[in-house]
């Protein structure tokens, strides 16, 4: 197997530029769904349970695109070929999904659509999404990786910092931020307009400007061990390539799961522990939702969850000069860890940057560390685009169980939503101290 050329940065940078507009979408989805849904009707309670679609959709939608992309060889590459289309049905699943409550329909016929376009939202965006990593794993070599995945961070990180605050950028701009009963606010409709122009540009900026190889060069780069292809020739099957994984994938695995479970736990319930901390809302009161507060709150949480991006911005650029790897890992994970248990402790508002600069450590080595560890333990395994795939379970399902479980350990904890804070600040450090059971290829 020849040795992968370095790549100058300009051309690690194009790899992974697209991923800027893929990440707005993302954040997009991520800070407005809950808006979305509570505009068209939805009963709050049942909200948490639209936060399990999106790591269904990736656990079912990754590996297929993994393994096909695996076996596709045609003149507009290998990869690319499944970005191009993912973000396409993107764009226009965009344009759709924040007009649901302006078509005429019933709520009942509202939601459905909006339910509808979420899935084939979420269904797109990781079809688009899963390429960027191939890609690196494909064409960059070991030595270079760490610095690709901290590109790919920074840029996943500022398309989150543009889109959580497109919304206050455009009511600063005299859009209306306040619509009919049942009909999604301007300022969000055009924030995913926007949102969907960079996202295509972005995309079609990449397919111009990254010339993947052909099998021939790609064998030469990536030899295959014949061990292993021996073994799933056969069925190429994903339990099979599992039971060959290295046990690298696996033990990544596991600091992957209470990595997510935590995020999950933040994306759920920080709008409640901020309206408790900051503005004095009793989040035990059945009409606290209704509250002027708990909106303004809730605005508030965009512009964190924006210093969160902001702090991954920093600290993957922070991430390459260490040395040791792992040590970079733990040590992120546990300032996100602490900036978790802070946010019960910062009444204002301003000074819960703090918290989420620390957040955004754990969330920078989250998106480059674990990728680097398993890319670099899968050289010579073949099926990287498959294997790739079936990592992104490792990020999936304990979204899934923590979704699941969520309502349970809320109960657990006096129903107290700033005391999940403390619970992901936990997972964080369980994860970090998992760290010490990787081994580095």
């Amino acid at each position: 197997m020849k040795q992968k050329p370095d790549m100058n940065f300009w051309g690690l940078w194009n790899l992974s530029f697209g991923f800027f507009g893929v990440q707005i979408a993302y954040a997009l989805q991520s800070a407005n769904i809950s808006r979305i849904f509570a505009t068209l009707g939805a009963d709050p309670h049942n909200l948490s349970y639209f936060w399990i679609l999106p790591p269904l959709m990736g656990i079912l939608v990754q590996p297929i695109i993994g393994t096909l992309s695996d076996k596709t060889w045609c003149r507009f590459g290998r990869r690319v070929p499944y970005l191009f289309i993912g973000a396409s049905l993107a764009v226009l699943v965009m344009c759709l999904l924040p007009n649901a409550g302006s078509l005429g329909l019933t709520l009942s016929g509202a939601m459905i659509f909006g339910l509808m376009s979420l899935m084939f939202l979420d269904t797109s965006i990781n079809m688009a999404m899963q390429p960027f990593k191939m890609l690196v794993g494909d064409m960059v070599n070991e030595k270079q990786k760490g610095l690709a995945y901290s590109i790919q961070s920074f840029l996943c990180n500022s398309g989150s910092v543009v889109g959580f605050v497109f919304p206050f950028l455009f009511t600063a701009l005299g859009i209306a931020n306040t619509a009919a009963p049942g009909i999604v606010p301007d300022s969000v409709i055009w924030s995913f307009y926007i949102g969907a122009a960079i996202l295509i540009f972005c995309v079609i900026y990449t397919t111009l400007k990254v010339k993947e190889w052909n099998p021939q060069e790609y064998a030469l780069y990536n030899g295959e061990s014949t061990e292993v292809n021996a073994k799933d020739a056969g069925s190429g099957g994903w339990i099979t390539l599992l039971k060959n994984a290295p046990k690298t994938f696996w033990q990544v695995g596991l600091v992957q799961f209470f990595c997510w479970a935590s995020m999950m736990y933040m994306w759920t319930y920080t709008n409640g522990a901020i309206a408790d901390t900051c503005w004095n809302v009793d989040m035990l009161d059945p009409n606290a939702t209704s509250t002027e507060a708990y909106q303004v709150a809730g605005n508030w949480v965009g512009i964190l969850y924006a210093v969160q991006a902001m702090g991954s911005v920093i600290w993957a650029m922070v991430l390459p000069q260490f040395k040791n790897r792992k040590l970079a890992y733990a040590l992120s994970l546990v300032l996100g860890g602490i900036g978790f248990m802070l946010v019960p402790f910062i009444p204002n508002q301003y000074g819960q940057f703090v918290a989420f600069l620390l957040i955004g450590c754990a969330w920078a080595s989250m998106l480059a560390m674990p990728f680097t560890f398993v890319t670099n333990a899968l050289q010579g395994y073949g099926h990287m685009g498959a294997y790739l795939g079936l990592f992104n379970g490792t990020i999936c399902v304990p979204q899934i169980v923590a979704a699941l479980l969520g309502g349970v350990i809320l109960t657990l904890v006096g129903s107290d939503q700033s005391n999940m804070m403390f619970i992901a600040g936990v997972l964080l450090g369980i994860g970090a101290l998992c760290v010490s059971i990787i081994k580095e290829k």
